[in-house]
């Protein structure tokens, strides 16, 4: 975000109580309206999250020639139709394509325009040209895509694919689900056998939610396979509640003397929840109760209870990529716990939004808590009772995540605390600041 104005966060004056849905999934709104685009008819949506990083999705698509319809709805959700190009292939764009703030649309838009011969510019705003792209174009070219300009780490590249993609195995060196999207939607179209292998689980929404669009598609824990050429096929597709961002207010919950929440219809995927389970191992009061599934996704709730006292934990690497959106906030728990908390092989975080690492330091170093990394591993030793000191200011950097991370320190506090460009908020969770107000109203 341009903007540096300050939007003061004042304490809440009650604990947060009652039930609350968040917005929609955003990884799975994302493919929603991505694979709806590719897919042979018009597929029906809803639950769709509206926020600038999905309607950044809509807007490219569009851009290819998809049709999208979708409408605001009552709970502040998108629902409508999208139809897709199918067969036909997307059109040649009239300009850039301008993905905003979202590294997902950008990555996953590599491996959707992979088989097709047009040539288009994927670009962004100033955070997403920062970001790498190597990791995403690297195994596109092994698959016959060329890009330009040659070797180019960061956006803009302009990307040229073509019908002749070669299937491939490919050996990712880290985990991630926008990687491995990008290549199976790409290998959707190769003659064979896509496979993606990666040293950690990362989020397979793209493996639960391409069958449902009609594509063979195997999965393990580490692996993920498909079987081309195939095409993918208009269906319908719900959306529920996103587990990121109900962190913040389970972890609001257990921070705020007196609270007692539970948050309905989210997203219950093993590969999302991580944040329970570490919440779990500072010895929070948090569960969850499955009520339902949404294709093959599973949904229920999340009850979280005010824990007076939490315990420092180990945090592996192994499970880090199932927490990896929610550790600036788990990083904020972690202050008040009794104890050292490690969060293993966090280097990724460098290379968000904003280098989170960094800024997860300093911003405990201002609440007067030690925080430090050792490699690429996040240390932080707890103050129980932790009570912020007053007049504090952070610069969220136009970062979503660290935005809401500090404004619990206000809301959850005694103390008002200002966030500098708040406003980024939007790229994620539109109404964060009501929902905790209504909470504690």
């Amino acid at each position: 975000m341009s903007s540096s104005s300050a939007v003061r966060i004042e304490p809440l004056s009650r604990p947060l109580a009652g039930s609350v849905r968040v917005p929609g999934d955003k990884s799975i709104s994302h493919r929603a309206v991505l694979f709806s685009a590719m897919a042979e008819g018009t597929s029906t949506l809803s639950g769709v999250l509206d926020s600038e990083d999905v309607r950044s999705s809509m807007k490219v698509v569009e851009a290819l020639g998809a049709k999208v319809a979708l409408d605001k709805q009552p709970d502040g959700s998108l629902a409508g139709e999208v139809r897709g190009w199918g067969s036909e292939g997307p059109r040649q764009p009239e300009g850039p394509l301008d993905c905003g703030n979202s590294g997902t649309t950008a990555r996953l838009l590599m491996g959707v325009l992979a088989p097709w011969g047009i040539e288009a510019e994927i670009t962004g705003d100033e955070s997403l040209t920062r970001r790498p792209m190597r990791r995403i174009t690297a195994p596109l070219m092994k698959m016959g895509v060329r890009f330009s300009p040659d070797g180019k780490e960061t956006l803009p590249v302009t990307e040229r694919g073509t019908s002749a993609l070669r299937p491939i195995t490919y050996d990712s060196p880290m985990a991630s689900a926008q990687l491995k999207t990008a290549v199976l939607l790409a290998g959707v179209y190769a003659d064979g056998t896509t496979t993606v292998n990666e040293p950690a689980p990362s989020r397979n929404h793209t493996e639960l939610m391409l069958p449902e669009f009609g594509v063979k598609t195997t999965a393990g824990e580490r692996t993920a396979s498909v079987v081309g050429p195939a095409r993918l096929e208009a269906c319908d597709v719900h959306v529920p509640g996103d587990p990121s961002s109900a962190a913040f207010l389970a972890c609001a919950a257990v921070l705020k003397p007196g609270s007692d929440v539970t948050i309905e219809n989210v997203s219950l995927n093993a590969a999302r929840i991580g944040f329970v389970r570490t919440l779990e191992r500072m010895g929070a009061d948090v569960s969850i109760a499955r009520t339902g599934v949404a294709g093959k996704e599973p949904f229920g709730t999340i009850s979280v209870r005010f824990t007076p006292r939490l315990r420092g934990c180990e945090v592996p690497a192994d499970k880090i990529a199932s927490i990896v959106d929610e550790i600036p906030v788990l990083a904020l728990v972690a202050a008040h716990a009794q104890g050292i908390t490690v969060f293993r092989e966090v280097g990724e975080l460098r290379v968000k939004e904003t280098d989170r690492l960094r800024a997860v330091i300093d911003g405990l170093e201002a609440l007067g808590v030690d925080a430090w990394e050792d490699g690429n591993d996040l240390h932080i030793e707890g103050q129980p009772g932790l009570v912020a000191p007053a007049g504090l200011v952070f610069d969220s950097g136009g970062d979503h995540r660290l935005a809401m991370t500090w404004a619990l320190v206000g809301l959850v506090g005694r103390e008002p605390v200002d966030v500098k460009d708040f406003e980024c908020v939007a790229i994620s969770y539109p109404g964060f600041l009501d929902d905790m107000e209504r909470l504690a109203s």
